[in-house]
């Protein structure tokens, strides 16, 4: 394959890390193709590929229905909740239907955790807020409440936060499948040859890591702020189980139902049309 300089956007937290490991530090033979990272936080990445930007980027399940046009899906790679999800928090308990009325701080209107959780509450009071504050101004009391995303699903309680509701928990009680929340695309213009190239070495990529866990947590940790080895091996076990490798008929019904529910409530601009490199 002639030598070409692939550009792929993650964002900066332990499971994509964790799985694009070898495929940016020379651990597998890429067939003169080099990958360089392109790290930025996932609203960042999603808005960055409605411009068609890079040439392979993790997006959000939510974004990929605006970029339908551009993008074609990779089956490896992507994160799925096994009966977990982003997760709402307050600083004292509450019920779900309080949320209504309080002023929701979240990590973008593109993420698939806004998403679901507009499908859930449909009317709230939001204001954007980088994922990596939206604990601190809850605790302050800048904000209600806070949809987490990323570590914060893990390390709230350390803030003295309190859970109200798990996203992932009400779509698999909802709809009986994993939670779609984010995905690995290819941009369609590099042509089916090299797609599939970057399918393949994606797949191997996960696979490596997964192979040697220690060595690929390792790495992953740099990327989970505050997060020891313990906190960082659980976060990666949540986002990436056996659907990562292959997402299968189950992910690919989860992603279809997601963003056709988000089709018919106005919150995607077009009808769901899934297109993989298979």
């Amino acid at each position: 394959m002639e030598p070409r300089q692939i550009r792929i956007g993650h964002s900066p937290d332990p499971d994509d890390a964790f799985m694009f490991y070898a495929l940016t530090h020379g651990k597998l033979d890429t067939a003169g193709l080099t990958f360089q990272h392109v790290i930025q936080d996932i609203e960042s990445l999603n808005h960055l590929a409605v411009e068609g930007e890079l040439e392979v980027t993790a997006l959000s399940v939510h974004a990929y229905g605006y970029v339908m046009d551009k993008y074609a899906l990779l089956n490896s790679g992507g994160s799925f909740g096994d009966k977990c999800g982003p997760i709402v928090v307050a600083r004292k308990p509450m019920d779900v239907g309080e949320l209504a009325d309080d002023r929701i701080a979240v990590p973008g209107t593109m993420t698939s955790a806004y998403l679901l959780l507009k499908l859930l509450l449909m009317n709230f009071r939001f204001e954007v807020v980088p994922f990596d504050r939206i604990m601190e101004v809850v605790q302050s009391g800048e904000l209600d409440a806070g949809l987490l995303i990323h570590e914060g699903q893990i390390t709230y309680q350390q803030m003295g936060l309190h859970k109200i509701v798990d996203l992932g928990e009400w779509w698999h009680a909802d709809t009986g499948l994993p939670t779609p929340l984010g995905v690995n695309a290819v941009r369609k213009d590099l042509g089916k040859q090299l797609m599939q190239k970057i399918a393949e070495l994606l797949t191997e990529s996960i696979r490596y890591a997964v192979e040697h866990r220690d060595e690929a947590v390792a790495y992953a940790r740099e990327f989970g702020r505050g997060m020891d080895t313990a906190a960082t091996e659980q976060f990666v076990g949540m986002y990436v189980n056996p659907l990562t490798l292959d997402m299968g008929m189950k992910g690919r019904e989860a992603i279809a139902l997601l963003l056709t529910r988000a089709y018919h409530a106005a919150l995607v601009p077009r009808p769901v049309n899934l297109e993989f490199v298979e």
